[in-house]
């Protein structure tokens, strides 16, 4: 599929509140973070403001956000595999100069970003977790995957752990974890992520521990940072009481 593919007339729109992507009609607010109307922009306007920059974080891995930034866009992250490039998340921003990638892989359904204009653009295979797939909010996207256990797919490895969303899936490439927003770090500390159930998001946080406690990791890479995997864990092991 070549850049002239994407329809001029395409119906999306993107909130400058949250980041969140919006198939179709224009709503009269954000069905994720509740913004009006006025908040909203169109996705080819989008493309024309906002620029998806890319940062190198390690020799395979390099991280993507927008700039100026987006709301409350997450990051997300290109690995370079032997078999090919692969997405961990989805930028909010659709800029269709970015360099393609076979796979996008979902950590969850939160912020999908424009991974549907990326997969029409370059006939990229999506992935999300089953539970999250049946979320009303993922209802206009195409998922070409629906997983359900623990896989591998060019090196990187994936994990159901639930938790923070049903089917909240962090990845393992070589000595680098993908965590996204499972914990936030805030100036007082590390804490887990808020908007989910509090319960078993502590509780899988175990899961998480056991799987990456057995691992030599050396970069962690968040939602909104990247940290020395040897600095991150102790404030992870705190929060496990």
């Amino acid at each position: 599929m070549t850049k002239q593919d994407i329809p001029n007339n395409f119906q999306q729109s993107v909130c400058l509140q949250c980041g969140y992507n919006m198939i179709g009609e224009m709503p009269d607010v954000c069905p994720f973070c509740g913004a009006g109307h006025e908040q909203f922009m169109a996705w080819d306007v989008v493309e024309k403001t906002y620029l998806v920059t890319t940062r190198v974080v390690n020799c395979a891995v390099s991280q993507l956000l927008s700039v100026p930034k987006l709301g409350l866009e997450h990051a997300a992250y290109r690995i370079e595999t032997q078999v090919g490039a692969v997405w961990i998340d989805a930028p909010s921003a659709f800029n269709r100069t970015l360099a393609p990638v076979q796979t996008i892989l979902f950590t969850h359904h939160h912020f999908l970003g424009a991974s549907n204009q990326y997969r029409q653009l370059w006939n990229a295979q999506v992935s999300l977790h089953e539970q999250d797939a049946k979320h009303r909010l993922v209802s206009l996207f195409d998922i070409d995957q629906r997983f359900t256990e623990d896989f591998s797919h060019n090196g990187i490895e994936a994990y159901h752990v639930g938790g923070h969303t049903p089917g909240f899936t962090f990845y393992v490439y070589r000595d680098t974890l993908f965590i996204c927003d499972y914990v936030f770090l805030t100036p007082v500390g590390m804490r887990f992520n808020p908007y989910g159930p509090t319960l078993e998001t502590k509780q899988q946080a175990r899961r998480i521990y056991d799987i990456i406690s057995a691992k030599t990791l050396r970069t962690v890479c968040g939602y909104n940072y990247t940290a020395h995997f040897a600095d991150w864990l102790p404030g992870f092991e705190r929060l496990l009481g």
